[in-house]
């Protein structure tokens, strides 16, 4: 399902996936099966997308960004992919991105330029995480901070 209000140029989509009102998905990004794309939202070129991905509204995904499979990006997420931003002035390379399978990031969270989130880990609302993220690991506050450790019996 595409909603007839959004701009999905690529056709790189996999089965069951929503795409809602208002989203932009540029041509050569990569979205799973079952996924939900929530209104006000950007996926960038070169981006790939895992299965059952619940991306929330406001959420743009910016080039080099890898998202894994079962991922949770709340309302409002703000992704970075440059480190030291210019205007007009441009890296030959974008640093990307990659969050885990089954990593949650809490709405308003930051994440900066070329950090990984770990498998199943959680960040908490609001959060602006400027270091990489363990699995399993819990992170809140500016600069997020690890405060546990998520039990791995169930995975």
């Amino acid at each position: 399902m595409i909603h007839k209000s959004s701009d999905v140029q690529t056709s790189n989509i996999g089965a069951g996936t929503k795409i809602w009102q208002y989203v932009v998905v540029l041509p050569n990004a990569k979205i799973g099966k079952d996924c939900n794309i929530c209104s006000h939202t950007l996926i960038e070129n070169d981006v790939v997308i895992g299965d059952r991905v619940t991306v929330k509204c406001g959420v743009f995904i910016w080039d080099g960004c890898r998202i894994g499979n079962d991922v949770f990006l709340g309302p409002n997420v703000t992704f970075t992919n440059d480190a030291f931003p210019r205007s007009k002035q441009y890296p030959e390379e974008f640093s990307g991105i990659e969050v885990f399978d089954g990593a949650s990031i809490g709405a308003n969270a930051t994440i900066l330029p070329g950090l990984k989130i770990g498998k199943k880990s959680m960040v908490g609302a609001g959060s602006v995480v400027t270091k990489d993220v363990p699995d399993y690991a819990v992170v809140v506050g500016n600069p997020a901070r690890l405060v546990r450790y998520l039990d791995q019996k169930n995975d």
